[in-house]
């Protein structure tokens, strides 16, 4: 497993544990209050630190795997189950089946928004590192990855309609968020049928600005959307794991962490990031 050992200097030193952790698990438990019907699908978000320092958790699908997804980094996920119980017990049924790893309850902070996937008739929902039709720009696209601006997460799903190509087929997806603890006291035994590799990077490097890339997309000769694009790590993460890496550094770092998104019709901007 690759431990990610890039960035220094964020200032602002962020933490999993005490105040962060509580605020966290409030405002996820006010985002999930009132919710409808579960989702079809789940992914864990995991949370680690590694050395003493907070970090995210990716998997690198393994090339092998059915569909268009093989290859790509994602989170451990998959569809809902009947014996699941909900999005958080198919979040860790799929992380033990993928990574080993058996999960407690309470180690589970809480959902973020649901998310839609246009690939509802998709087998594995965990192999979803990428967001409707990318992939067919992919060539095209994947080199502009150093624009600077984001989204508000008020009109995510407005930013991936904007093209045809990213119609819903009724497919919501639900993060979950957990906290694994010290990675240094976890055993993981990756599933190698689905698992290629396992590798983490620090919140402080998914913090600092030169690692934040977006990749605009045009439809009809025009702008459609932008997505966040991660760089400088083992790989690049994008499309649907892009957006749930977003939304949880908006969570665990509101003060450093900023998105600026202009959606064509909408006229909506999020605050610029601070200096």
């Amino acid at each position: 497993m690759r431990v990610g050992s890039w960035a220094r200097g964020v200032t602002h030193r962020v933490t999993l544990c005490g105040g962060t952790e509580r605020r966290c698990r409030r405002l996820l438990a006010e985002g999930a209050a009132g919710g409808g019907a579960e989702a079809g699908a789940a992914v864990l978000v995991p949370l680690c630190s590694v050395r003493g320092r907070p970090a995210l958790l990716y998997t690198l699908r393994c090339s092998r795997l059915r569909g268009p997804y093989g290859g790509d980094v994602s989170f451990p996920g998959g569809k809902r189950e009947a014996a699941d119980g909900g999005a958080e017990g198919t979040a860790l049924r799929e992380a033990r089946e993928e990574l080993g790893l058996n999960l407690r309850e309470e180690r589970v902070w809480g959902r973020l928004r649901e998310l839609p996937d246009r690939n509802g008739d998709e087998d594995n929902a965990g192999t979803w590192g990428q967001c409707g039709n990318i992939r067919k720009n992919t060539e095209m696209a994947k080199e502009r990855g150093d624009g600077r601006g984001t989204w508000d997460v008020s009109v995510l799903e407005s930013v991936l309609m904007l093209s045809s190509g990213l119609a819903m087929h009724g497919m919501l997806v639900v993060p979950v968020v957990a906290n694994l603890g010290p990675l240094e006291d976890l055993t993981l035994s990756p599933n190698p049928d689905e698992v290629a590799e396992v590798f983490t990077l620090p919140l402080e490097h998914l913090l600092q600005e030169e690692n934040q890339g977006y990749t605009h997309f045009r439809t009809a000769g025009r702008y459609g959307y932008t997505l966040p694009v991660f760089l400088n790590g083992p790989h690049r993460i994008w499309g649907l794991t892009a957006i749930i890496t977003e939304l949880t550094l908006e969570l665990l770092a509101p003060n450093l962490y900023c998105r600026k998104t202009h959606v064509p019709g909408h006229g909506i901007t999020a605050p610029q990031k601070r200096a």
